[in-house]
């Protein structure tokens, strides 16, 4: 199986096609891993409110187990300053809460913008690859089998007829006389003939 093909022309625009895919497929993502690191920064908040709550609880926690040490009214200072806690602990939740949710958005934009380009890329692409590889692995086949010249040359002859005018001048009686001749100079002429139309030499 053969990836590219083996004249100049056709393989290097094969590979500058490859290129050019590879390099739309690394700047979409690129692109989108930009667009989810712009789309974190959301969570920012999230993080201070976390962050905030927490130290908030835990200085309320200490002030209430400090009020509690107070005697005869410890239990009732210590009430209020742990619902405080609480509270705060809640404050904290909601920035996690928030967090999540940013980083999900994130996540589906993230996915979304890399999956629709890179199937479209794929789609104009791959296709046409994948058909030249197959095509040429059968002519290869086809060149390589007993009478498979013969085919090739038939092949050149109902091609597109620029691609005749790259041979010497016809035999008398004109190329499709010399193939049906059974003129072998003629048969090895048309198809290479064949064979370079789709990028492969003889």
């Amino acid at each position: 199986m053969r990836f590219y093909a083996q004249t100049p022309a056709r393989r290097n625009r094969q590979v500058l096609v490859d290129l050019i895919a590879v390099a739309l497929i690394a700047a979409v993502v690129w692109a989108a891993l930009a667009v989810r690191e712009a789309i974190m920064l959301l969570a920012e908040p999230g993080r201070k409110v976390e962050s905030s709550g927490d130290s908030l609880a835990k200085e309320l926690d200490s002030a209430a187990e400090a009020a509690s040490d107070v005697p005869f009214i410890g239990g009732v200072l210590k009430k209020p300053l742990q619902s405080a806690a609480d509270a705060s602990s809640g404050f904290a939740d909601a920035g996690v809460s928030l967090q999540e949710t940013v980083g999900q958005v994130a996540n589906v934009i993230t996915t979304a913008l890399i999956l629709v380009p890179v199937l479209f890329v794929l789609l104009l692409w791959l296709p046409p690859r994948l058909l030249w590889i197959r095509r040429s692995s059968t002519l290869r086949r086809l060149a390589e089998a007993p009478g498979g010249a013969d085919l090739l040359a038939l092949r050149a002859l109902t091609g597109p007829p620029r691609s005749l005018a790259k041979l010497p001048s016809a035999p008398p009686g004109g190329w499709a006389d010399a193939w049906r001749q059974g003129d072998r100079q003629a048969i090895t002429d048309l198809s290479a003939v064949a064979l370079e139309h789709v990028g492969l030499r003889p």
